[in-house]
């Protein structure tokens, strides 16, 4: 069994199922983690939700859910009818909240002109097609991409993010570039949108919790796995 396989089964054994991507259940305001999306609603909440926790955490894009589950916003039609001003108001929480609403216009727009507003239109496209079309949408980088494809569209692709590359790198690989780590990942691992997603979500779990900018290596599940707990 290869390195990247081992840490898995080691995280999962520790850490337990992660049930991503969290999403609202009918009737409530708070998303919860009970095993990502099983219906369009939820589908674009996901979709929301990957733009506004770009570049902050996801407690304060969580803050942002609940507010749009409140102005009852997860619909295309209405975000582009609101005005961009209060939109970025309602949104503020989640940071850079200006140009947040403005990619979520743009996602919107683009959704609406394409492909008629329907999430199951756009996720008809294989892997590659759909990645180049998020991709093209002013405000979508890879990693929001890759959630989007993995999480709401529940297609196998490894998101690659600022945990999974910090631990990538101090257990030892070198790879720095998106697609590089994106690789390592999924060269050494089947091909299964089930275990990417679980993946991803136990290296979250300990990028935030253990493995942080400055490292609580001693409490660490994979520390025998990990060049930098064995230079110290």
């Amino acid at each position: 069994m290869n390195k990247i396989f081992s840490v898995y089964n080691k995280l999962y054994f520790h850490f337990g199922p992660q049930h991503w991507w969290p999403v609202t259940e009918k009737g409530n305001f708070h998303p919860t983690y009970s095993g990502g999306p099983k219906n369009e609603k939820q589908q674009l909440e996901v979709c929301f939700g990957s733009i506004l926790a770009q570049n902050t955490s996801w407690k304060n894009a969580e803050k942002v859910i609940v507010e749009l589950n409140k102005h009852s916003l997860f619909d295309v039609k209405k975000i582009i009818k609101i005005g961009a001003k209060k939109l970025a108001q309602i949104i503020r929480s989640s940071g850079y909240h200006n140009q947040k609403a403005k990619k979520l216009k743009n996602f919107c727009d683009f959704l609406l002109n394409k492909y008629d507003g329907k999430l199951n239109l756009l996720f008809k496209n294989d892997i590659a097609e759909l990645r180049k079309q998020l991709l093209s949408v002013n405000g979508i980088g890879p990693e929001t991409a890759d959630s989007i494809i993995l999480y709401a569209a529940k297609k196998p692709i490894f998101v690659i993010d600022a945990y999974a590359k910090r631990i990538a790198n101090r257990l030892g690989y070198k790879e720095q570039r998106y697609d590089e780590l994106q690789n390592l990942f999924m060269e050494n691992l089947p091909n299964s949108e089930k275990l990417f997603n679980e993946y991803h979500a136990l290296l979250v779990e300990l990028g935030k919790d253990i493995c942080k900018k400055k490292p609580l290596c001693g409490k660490c599940p994979i520390n025998r796995y990990c060049s930098y707990y064995k230079s110290k």
